[in-house]
Order: C-alpha cells, then structure tokens, then sequence
C-alpha cells in the first residue's frame, strides 16, 4: 500500500530510512554489525562507566546465556561474586551494543571530524532505585582505526548479566532504505492531517478486523534497529529533544529495538519471513532469529532513539526511550 497515495499530504515530510535487519550470525571487528567484536586499538582504554551502580545478588554468566540459547531453554541464574558487600563502587567496563560504518550504512550522520563509524555501548549494571541504564557513544574515522597497529582481543567485562537479555546476539546486518513518514500525533503533523489519519485507521478497523492496517504501524515508520527518519512514541507520546549544549532540535541517528516486527502488525516483515497463506501475526516464519534476533531488550519492550546535535555533532547525544 502507497502512503502517499492514501494521504498525498504526507509527501513534504516523506523521510528516508535505512532498516538494519540484524540477523545472528558472524560478524568480525571490521563488519558492521549488531553484538559483534569492535574495531577497537589495542593501546586505547575500554570506556567505563563511572557512575554508581546498583546492589546486585545474581545474574547470568555469558556463556551460559549462550548454551541456554543454543538449546532452546531458560539459563540458570548465579550468585553475583560479592553479593554480600554493601556494593559496588568500581567503574563497570561498558558492553558493545553495536558498530556501524557508513559504507555499509545509506544515511548514516557524519560524526566529529568526519567520522564515519559510530559505536555503541551500554553499562551492563543499573543504576538508582528505577534500574536506569547508562549508555555511551564513540565515533571514529574508520581507516585511520583500521590501521592500528594491533586490536583489543578481548573487552573486559563483569562477570554476570543481570538479565539473559543483556547479552546481545552477534549479528550480521542486511540494511534496506525505505520511505518513512512522522508518528501522527499531537503537533508532529498538522491537525487535519492526524484527524484524516485516525479516520482512516478506525474506517480500516470497521472493514477488516483485527488484521486491519494502520498508519502507526504499517504505513509510517518500520520496527527494528534503524538510522535515520524519524522516531517512535508509542509509550511516551511525541518528546522536543533539544541539544542541551546550544538548544538546537536534535535529530535521530540511531533506533535501537528489541523486536523486528510489530505488536499491531507484521506489515514490515521482509517477504521471504512470510507464509503468503496466512496472515498477521501467524505469517510469519523464522521463530526468535527473525523476530527478536539481537536478543536484546531495551526498558520494557520500548524503542531507544539515539539523538544528535546537527549543528554539532561533538555535542553529547541524548538517549531516550519512547
């Protein structure tokens, strides 16, 4: 289905966006990717996050997250080594989440200095009594980093997860552009725009039932990990992300999501997933390497938008989850 052909309005405000569609797999330092190895120099220190961390009694261990995984079953949860001190206040090495070059990437934002790789992290302990998490952004010129004289083997690392989904899954990506227009909600389009949009979905509704398509999740922006276009406010409703050094309006970098499909369709999932005798939810092939194939969640099944200044991008970024 053509959006524009349904509301000719939304041309103005069409956007593209590049769908990373991670998948497990074998990615090196090199590679973009989604849970693999960083392009990182073996003579710079690992980032750590130094703010304090929360009181943890257990957890899982890596590598049995990866054996649970590989069988198909829950892994078993540990005592956390010094559970019985008041706490912890070292700085904890911060996990990879993810590395994305910009010849791999259509789309992806100029760093400082022209950076062309961007890498993410996340503090894999919580932090104050709402389990917040704490995340970090490193971007880099990808030759002059690739000339390293020698790379990390081996990040260090705590040696449990608080959950089994703080362990990403290594994943190889396949990006896709597409055409992505805003969340229709409160001023993010014109007012009688949004009424025609929600007229439409409660018309779509009415003729086809539970498996009608909708604007929020089948005509306007894609689920998944994604750069670029423009963000999800399913559980906050639409946020102003100002630059908090010059105030100027930030734009999205990066959306990271624990799921490739939908919870109100699976209208985005690529053909090839589908059994084209069925339809919705119950269409879809592949199990949890298609659905959920990062294996990483972020809060409670919510999007994590990465914004950036474009009047600099040196400034810091800010992360929110929608």
């Amino acid at each position: 289905m053509s959006v524009e052909a349904v509301f000719p309005e939304l041309a103005p405000y069409r956007a593209r966006t590049t769908r990373l569609h991670p998948r497990p797999g074998r990615p090196g330092p090199r590679d973009s990717h989604i849970g693999g190895p960083m392009l990182w120099p073996a003579d710079e220190p690992w980032p750590l996050c130094h703010e304090p961390h929360g009181r943890e009694f257990e957890g899982y261990a890596p590598e049995e997250i990866r054996s649970a995984r590989t069988a198909g079953v829950s892994p078993r949860s540990r005592p956390w080594p010094g559970a019985e001190t008041a706490g912890d206040d070292d700085p904890a090495p911060f996990v990879g989440l993810a590395q994305l070059f910009r010849r791999d990437i259509p789309g992806l934002a100029c760093g400082p200095d022209g950076a062309d790789l961007v890498q993410v992290f996340r503090c894999p302990l919580t932090h104050g009594p709402y389990l917040e998490r704490r995340y970090h952004l490193r971007w880099r010129q990808a030759a002059r980093t690739e000339r390293a004289e020698r790379l990390l083997a081996a990040p260090p690392q705590v040696p449990l997860r608080r959950w089994e989904h703080e362990l990403p899954e290594p994943c190889v990506l396949h990006p896709e552009e597409v055409d992505t227009y805003p969340w229709a909600e409160n001023d993010t389009l014109p007012a009688p725009l949004i009424a025609r949009i929600d007229a439409w979905d409660d018309e779509q509704l009415a003729e086809h039932g539970l498996d009608a398509p909708s604007y929020q999740y089948d005509l306007s922006i894609p689920p998944g990990w994604r750069v670029g276009g423009y963000p999800t406010w399913a559980s906050t409703g639409p946020m102003t992300i100002d630059c908090a050094s010059c105030a100027t309006p930030m734009e999205l970098l990066l959306t990271a999501d624990g799921c490739e499909m939908d919870g109100g369709s699976h209208s985005w999932a690529p053909l090839e997933d589908r059994d084209p005798s069925l339809r919705g939810k119950a269409s879809i092939r592949g199990g949890v390497s298609v659905a959920r194939p990062t294996r990483l969640r972020f809060g409670r099944d919510r999007d994590l938008h990465v914004f950036v200044c474009p009047a600099d991008s040196g400034h810091v970024p800010r992360w929110v989850l929608a």
